[in-house]
């Protein structure tokens, strides 16, 4: 009782109790309130004073295609000029990997020369890991690959290797420039940082209505989609990298009378490229991340099959696609890691050896090229694998999955059961159940008492815009889910975290835990949980966990880590246990780090729950993937710019508290 007395006592506590309470007891009588006083508006927004913008917008991006005109051109040319500026080096790619080369169309068509072969699309992977790294990755890519051709994915591998072969670059390059600008202008910084927040807010699906309805059903419309969904992570690690890039550096470069132009190429970029590449990292994996969803408006490749399993409960077919996406992922994950950490110095070689010894893998895989072209004359398996040596694990994991529904699933059920009733039932009565004055009301409130007047104004604006769209009930349903998952995942990964940061072996374990579930692409997550658990927020909350859990436990870890050891020490003087030495002060000067966790574990969260809409969620997700489906490029931006903005609101509310947090402990930024 004392205790409780202490924690009321203070300000900060007291408020939080009261909001929730208010809170909670509105949720629970908001009905009878609305009974009682007979005024539906406690309710549902009244539909007279919704905003108009679904239809608005819809209007606007008809009128964009049908009928705008740039003076010179109309709008219709502009986006058909862009189209095939990204059609020619993807079909390049594609003839090139998979298809060949050919001229004429149709039947008509004459194959003028082969693609690639497999074995030397293969052997160029092999050089390219060994000249960035070692003959450890040489291996790995000519393993994952291999693996790719044995098990019949080579085709729709190759498809999606065009795609990322043509996006990466596009996206990596395009960042790159506008980092730089960003890096040069401060005010076209201010301008393009919202534009980013938005862009990685936005659901993947709301991309894909209005690109739909621009370019068209097909690959060069996935290739856009992706291209903005991929780029914003390189404009940030852009700026970041050339900022840090020592100012020493930079007063060399002056020094010896470089231009601006000189400073920036040859002495700023250079120096910051271990960073950049980190940056093309993020590219290659979010545009991995992206080939499913984008296959829903005519990517192909390996995300189709996976989207065509999915919608037939093809379990075998599913697994097998996503398997090879995660293969690819894997190798091109750790080619591109290769490439940022390698160090040109390491790899001189001798200028009075003549070409092909100095260049050995250049001149090998020429050779490995020229050869299975000629010998593929005779020998058809050497173009492409032969059929009869492909090996298939479909019907093993449709029968691992079939042994374990029929062996299992009374736990399962009764673990979903047990989830439902006393978590995800009781806490979406509470949310949907908030009146949507309240609601507004309570996140302007909550903004002013942890960020100030201008968080207050922009949480209760972007709250209102939700309700004002029509779309309360929905946003609710998608707080709930997100709010139940992030504490599943943060319950989850923080001890985790802790015990990986406390501990060297638990460190490498947990390591390897979680750089596969960040290189698993977002869709993977889907199959096992929905062959295991069927459709509904169960299976929906089991996959935002896993694909949301990395932040929590390496924020927590690194948390715990960077605490000043003279603190710990103090505490070891002082005689506090392990037990107390965590909860007492590791804890707490890990709160800030905890806190930036949380808010990525959110954004993560917001990002998967979007497309659990194929799972059979009810919330905004499912409004955009009703939008992408009917073309309606309307609803799609006002559900999207909805989950963007609780997205935002997120991660305002808890910087600032993280903020707050650092500024009482006394750490510095």
């Amino acid at each position: 009782m004392n205790r409780m007395r202490q924690i009321f006592a203070q300000p900060a506590a007291r408020f939080w109790i009261i909001l929730f309470a208010a809170t909670w007891l509105l949720s629970k009588y908001s009905w009878d309130l609305y009974k009682a006083l007979d005024a539906r508006w406690i309710i549902k927004y009244p539909a007279a004073a919704r905003l108009p913008l679904e239809d608005k917008i819809s209007a606007f991006m008809q009128w964009l295609v049908e009928d705008a005109s740039l003076g010179l051109f109309s709008f219709r040319d502009l986006t058909r000029f862009i189209a095939s500026l990204i059609e020619g080096p993807y079909d390049f790619a594609r003839s090139l990997l998979i298809e060949g080369f050919s001229v004429g169309l149709g039947n008509e068509a004459v194959e003028i020369a082969p693609s690639l072969s497999w074995i030397a699309i293969i052997v160029t992977l092999v050089a390219m890991g060994h000249y960035a790294r070692d003959w450890r990755l040489a291996g790995l890519m000519g393993g994952c690959f291999l693996y790719l051709a044995v098990f019949g994915q080579w085709d729709s591998a190759m498809v999606t290797l065009a795609s990322v072969l043509i996006a990466v670059p596009i996206g990596a390059i395009g960042g790159l420039m506008l980092g730089i600008l960003a890096y040069r202008s401060p005010l076209f910084e201010a301008i393009i940082r919202p534009v980013l927040d938005l862009m990685q807010t936005v659901p993947v699906f709301a991309y894909l209505v209005p690109i739909l309805f621009l370019f068209g059903f097909g690959p060069v419309a996935a290739l856009v989609a992706t291209i903005i969904y991929a780029m914003p992570p390189m404009v940030r690690v852009t700026i970041m990298a050339l900022r840090n890039v020592p100012s020493e550096i930079n007063d060399v470069g002056v020094m010896i009378g470089c231009t601006k132009h000189q400073l920036m190429w040859k002495v700023i970029v250079p120096s910051a490229s271990p960073m950049l590449m980190v940056g093309v990292n993020q590219v290659i994996m979010l545009t991995l991340n992206m080939v499913i969803i984008a296959s829903m408006i005519g990517a192909g490749g390996l995300g189709f099959d996976v989207l065509t399993a999915l919608r037939r409960l093809d379990i075998g077919g599913g697994i097998e696609a996503g398997v090879a996406i995660v293969v690819m992922a894997i190798a091109l994950d750790r080619l591109s890691q290769a490439f940022a950490t390698r160090v040109a110095a390491d790899h001189l070689v001798d200028p009075d050896l003549n070409l092909a010894k100095r260049h050995p893998w250049t001149t090998t895989v020429l050779v490995v090229a020229i050869g299975t072209f000629l010998l593929a004359q005779v020998l058809p398996g050497i173009q492409s694998y032969p059929d009869v040596a492909t090996l298939s694990t479909g019907t093993f994991w449709s029968d691992v999955m079939a042994y374990i529904n029929v062996n299992y699933f009374d736990t399962f059920e009764a673990v979903k059961t047990a989830f439902l009733s006393y978590l995800l039932l009781p806490v979406k009565r509470f949310f949907t159940g908030i009146p949507w004055a309240w609601g507004i009301f309570a996140m302007t409130l909550i903004g002013w008492r942890v960020g100030g007047l201008g968080l207050s104004i922009m949480t209760g604006l972007f709250t209102a815009f939700i309700a004002a769209s029509g779309l309360w009930d929905k946003a609710m349903v998608t707080v709930y889910l997100c709010g139940v998952s992030v504490l599943v995942a943060s319950a989850i990964g923080i001890p985790m975290g802790i015990l990986a940061a406390q501990n060297d072996r638990a460190n490498r374990v947990v390591n390897s835990l979680i750089d596969t579930l960040q290189t698993l692409p977002s869709f993977v997550y889907l199959i096992p949980v929905v062959m295991l658990f069927r459709v509904g927020d169960f299976s929906a909350m089991i996959a935002v966990v896993l694909y949301a859990l990395a932040p929590a436990v390496r924020y927590a870890a690194h948390g715990i880590r960077n605490v000043d050891p003279q603190l710990i020490e103090a505490g070891l003087v002082s005689g506090c246990t392990p037990r107390q030495l965590l909860w007492r002060i590791k804890l707490p000067m890990a709160l800030p780090e905890l806190l930036l966790g949380l808010n990525q574990t959110i954004m993560l969260a917001l990002s998967m729950l979007v497309i659990t809409a194929l799972v059979g969620t009810r919330d905004l997700g499912q409004q955009v993937y009703i939008a992408l489906t009917k073309a309606d490029s309307g609803l799609g931006i006002v559900a999207g710019l909805s989950v963007a903005f609780i997205a935002i609101i997120a991660d305002r509310i808890l910087s600032a508290s993280a903020k707050r947090a650092k500024q009482r402990l006394g750490l510095t930024e």
